[in-house]
């Protein structure tokens, strides 16, 4: 059996390896590193795929997500709401933007956002909600849109995690993920479904006055060189990022199939232990493109099931294991506890198991032997 990873980006690359290096050759012998021809290219591939008007490459996914706050012209003081429960960089940039963040719990059987809470954290300072779709799922776009749309409130989706997933409205219809809000931001940290060779993300928006302004603010507010007419940034993605991009993004569809064939083959095996919640990936069709394959332990050790995993050679990782009302750098006398019970329990129960293109039924097999055995013993 091959060595188990928590992400095989090496086994990915050597599946198309070929296709990578032309595109990363034709930047060397360009010559043009920054704001290249494959950045242009990758840009209008990704809003070809997304069915979306304007993609803005840019550093990182946490400068995108900055940078489309920058654009909306929030000012200090607004109230932004976004999820307790995930990674610190979406609080993080409205901090920074001196903003104020309002953390609420959220959904028990989704893991993303509460619409119940993000109604009763509304207050006249609110200015925006931060959805985001954690682990790959997207959250209830159409009714916080309909929320947003009744309080006249911005949305601004993080979708680092959920490239490529559908959000169905109740009409049937579908849209990409990213797609609906009044902007978006994703990364392409090496690990994610898109993910380049070091850093990089975009930013996506229908609006072509927002778009334009994003596209000063990433290259230091200059729309003509030398000219600086808005307050910007440095932020751009790089054309050797583009290239690996543009390598990959014609197979992210089958990346994410990929990930969601591996994702029902862990339930089918896990799904109906009484210590375990696993996704009910019959349900959840192209709405989950499991950027994270995460379960929830109850009634067992599941620090415990980590050391085990952990031993017998099979990475695994708590996402997250504090919540963001308890951090540090966030405190606030606002978060009382009784605000966060499900983010609460789920930084107690999740554990997140290997997750990528790569993953074959025998690794699969011997995870989930292994999650069975220490569970049952």
């Amino acid at each position: 059996m091959k060595k188990i990873q928590m992400v095989d980006l090496k086994g990915q690359y050597e599946n198309i390896k070929e296709t990578v290096n032309a595109s990363i050759q034709e930047v060397l012998d360009t010559n043009t590193y920054i704001n290249g021809q494959q950045v242009h290219t990758f840009q209008k591939n990704l809003e070809d795929y997304l069915g979306v008007k304007h993609v803005i490459p840019c550093a990182n996914g946490t400068d995108a997500l900055q940078i489309a706050m920058m654009g909306l012209g929030l000012k200090p003081g607004d109230e932004v709401i976004t999820a307790d429960f995930t990674f610190a960089a979406t609080v993080e940039v409205i901090a920074l933007l001196q903003l104020t963040p309002v953390l609420v719990d959220v959904e028990e059987d989704t893991m993303n956002i509460s619409l119940d809470a993000i109604k009763k954290a509304i207050t006249p300072k609110t200015k925006a909600i931060v959805p985001v779709h954690l682990f790959g799922r997207a959250a209830n776009m159409e009714a916080i849109m309909d929320l947003a749309n009744e309080h006249n409130l911005y949305v601004i989706e993080d979708n680092a995690q959920a490239i490529g997933a559908d959000c169905t409205f109740s009409d049937g219809s579908k849209k990409k993920a990213g797609t609906i809000g009044h902007v978006a931001s994703t990364s392409f940290f090496p690990s994610k479904n898109l993910g380049c060779y070091g850093d990089g993300g975009a930013i996506f928006t229908n609006d072509d006055e927002l778009a334009h302004i994003i596209r000063g603010i990433v290259n230091h507010g200059m729309y003509i060189r030398y000219h600086h007419d808005v307050v910007g940034v440095n932020s751009r993605l790089d054309s050797v990022q583009a290239a690996v991009l543009n390598a990959k993004l014609p197979k992210l569809d089958e990346y994410n199939k990929a990930r969601q064939e591996a994702a029902r083959k862990y339930s089918e095996a896990l799904g109906s232990h009484e210590n375990i919640i696993a996704p009910k990936v019959e349900d959840i069709n192209d709405g989950h493109v499991f950027h994270q394959y995460t379960l929830r332990i109850i009634g067992a050790d599941r620090d415990g099931l980590m050391q085990h995993l952990l031993d017998k050679g099979i990475p695994c990782a708590i996402y997250y294991p504090i919540p963001l009302h308890l951090q540090k750098a966030y405190l606030d006398v606002r978060y009382m506890e009784a605000l966060f019970p499900i983010t609460n329990r789920l930084v107690q129960e999740v554990i997140s198991l290997p997750m990528h293109t790569e993953l074959d039924d025998e690794q699969i097999k011997f995870i989930t032997d292994a999650v069975l055995e220490f569970l049952n013993k």
